[in-house]
């Protein structure tokens, strides 16, 4: 960029072996003091300016507009640059966790929050901050939007095309680039950001981009914070990932500890740390919506466009919903219908629990009780563990349900199988721990009867205005499975068998044992006989 009030440049002196004539250096000598006179202008006319700045500081530029920011303030004098709507925007740029994600329905000012969000660090020169987007195409959007902003916010920062990135005066670095597949990721070896963020997060179809970053997250200078974000909508090839890293682990909007989206374990500094056994660090979920947005909810024009959609993308992009998915089994699944806080269960209330068990896989355990009001089940603990041997998920049944009447527990009747062996079955081994179960239907036209009876109990009763079946809010790997699994594209009766379907699966056994509430008649007179009785005379447990 050239600067017009810089001098110009001297121009060079021709060397020639003609002497020069008398009115020849005077003229030279004039055009000498000419050029000193012009530098000395210059220089007195830059510290005016400086002064006049001091002493009337210019009022800041306010963007305006339908991008999704700003709360406007039509008072001249007192113009920001900036000011975040307030809520999940407001939010988002205040979370202190180490990575979090802005997502839910289209039009809440996602994108325009993540461009934002590092300026505040654009004044140390160690600040180098990288923001993607998949494919090139789709960063010239946020390329533009930053060119609107970054001179206005920091007078002398320089776009530069050839680089990618954004050079502020103070030396901080922003780049603006695109990552389209998982191996691009490797540009970035050797390289130490202090900011990375990635807009649409959903449209990676695994987590390895963003967990290879985390990688490249660092920093010498103390007194730069380090963070990850993230912005996107529901769906997408990366929905499933996304939602297990961020919507699942925890309520939306409050921080919780990073988990392995494998395990839903914490993750943890190894032995060898000195913060052994310490969570590494906290994510957030920061939901958006339309109506976040005044400018654009306000217009209608693009809720009524919204509203025009299918239904899975209406729900995705108005409502912001992650709890549905293209060609979902359980579509008619609602958070706020279907999952409840959790509370002390009365000991008049009858429970019992399901269990389909698996090692390499997982094994999944789910307790339930019945309410007496109107029969409505819940689902009020789960157990989800993998590579656990049978008698050791015995016992950690029964530590889970220490002190509790459990009146019956079914279990995948497959494991009475003996399959040749001549040792005990599985369910023989958790029988003899003391974990009793009896064996579930599997008999034919089993699994479509019991999806058929799981719609049933998911419809809401006019009346009372509850749903058939509820579950408790710390059972998040059910609330996380149940919505997404997808129906068998050979048998739209049956859902997908080789997805993760083993809570399902115990939730199915679980309410296909017709289960009621406890009877008046069951007690004759104060609390309940914790006694344990068989459940079935046949086989003894």
């Amino acid at each position: 960029m050239l600067n017009k009030n810089a001098v110009p440049p001297r121009p060079k002196t021709k060397v020639t072996s003609t002497p020069q004539t008398k009115e020849e250096k005077d003229q030279a000598r004039l055009a000498k003091q000419k050029r000193s006179a012009r530098m000395q202008l210059n220089m007195a006319q830059k510290k005016i300016k400086k002064l006049e700045r001091l002493e009337n500081p210019e009022p800041e530029i306010e963007i305006m507009g339908t991008s999704g920011f700003g709360h406007a303030n039509e008072e001249p004098e007192d113009k920001i640059l900036f000011e975040p709507n307030p809520g999940p925007q407001t939010d988002f740029l205040a979370a202190p966790e180490r990575e979090v994600l802005y997502g839910g329905a289209a039009g809440g000012g996602k994108s325009y929050a993540l461009i934002i969000d590092p300026l505040r660090y654009c004044n140390n020169k160690n600040f180098n901050a990288l923001i993607l987007r998949r494919t090139n195409d789709e960063l010239r959007e946020l390329i533009h939007k930053s060119q609107e902003m970054y001179p206005n916010a920091y007078p002398g920062a320089k776009w530069m095309e050839k680089k990618s990135q954004w050079v502020f005066p103070s030396g901080a670095r922003i780049w603006m680039t695109y990552l389209e597949q998982d191996k691009d990721v490797l540009r970035y070896q050797g390289q130490a950001f202090t900011y990375i963020g990635i807009d649409e997060l959903t449209q990676y179809a695994t987590p390895y981009a963003w967990d290879y970053l985390r990688s490249r997250l660092r920093t010498a200078d103390p007194s730069l914070p380090v963070f990850m974000r993230a912005t996107t909508n529901p769906g997408g090839p990366g929905h499933i990932w996304v939602k297990k890293m961020f919507i699942d682990p925890s309520t939306p909007g409050r921080p919780f500890w990073a988990t392995d989206i494998t395990t839903g374990e914490t993750l943890i500094y190894p032995s060898q740390h000195s913060k052994a056994g310490q969570p590494l660090f906290n994510r957030r979920f920061v939901p958006a919506r339309l109506l976040d947005n005044p400018y654009l909810y306000e217009a209608g024009d693009y809720e009524a466009m919204l509203l025009s959609l299918p239904e899975v993308q209406r729900k995705q992009l108005l409502e912001g919903s992650w709890d549905i998915a293209e060609g979902a089994a359980f579509s008619e699944f609602d958070r706020r219908v279907h999952v409840i806080d959790s509370f002390e269960i009365p000991n008049s209330w009858r429970k019992f629990r399901a269990c389909d068990y698996g090692y390499a896989s997982a094994s999944g355990v789910l307790w339930f009780t019945v309410d007496p009001t109107n029969e409505t089940l819940i689902v009020y603990r789960e157990l989800y563990v993998s590579k656990v041997p049978a008698k050791e998920l015995a016992h950690m049944v029964l530590n889970a349900e220490e002190g509790e009447s459990i009146h019956y527990g079914v279990l995948d009747s497959s494991l009475w199988h003996k399959r040749g062996d001549t040792g005990p079955s599985l369910a023989e081994q958790m029988i003899v721990e003391g974990c009793r179960w009896r064996p579930s239907d599997r008999s034919r036209g089993s699994r479509v009867a019991g999806k058929n009876e799981l719609h049933r109990r998911l419809q809401v009763d006019e009346e009372s205005g509850r749903a058939g079946i509820e579950i408790m809010s710390n059972c998040t790997n059910l609330i996380a499975q149940l919505p997404t699994l997808p129906m068998d594209k050979t048998n739209p009766e049956d859902v997908n068998t080789k997805v993760e379907d083993h809570l399902y699966d115990a939730l199915r056994y679980g309410i296909m044992t017709r289960p009621k509430s406890r009877s008046v008649f069951d007690f004759s007179g104060g609390p309940p006989n914790q006694r344990w009785q068989p459940a079935d005379a046949t086989f003894g447990y």
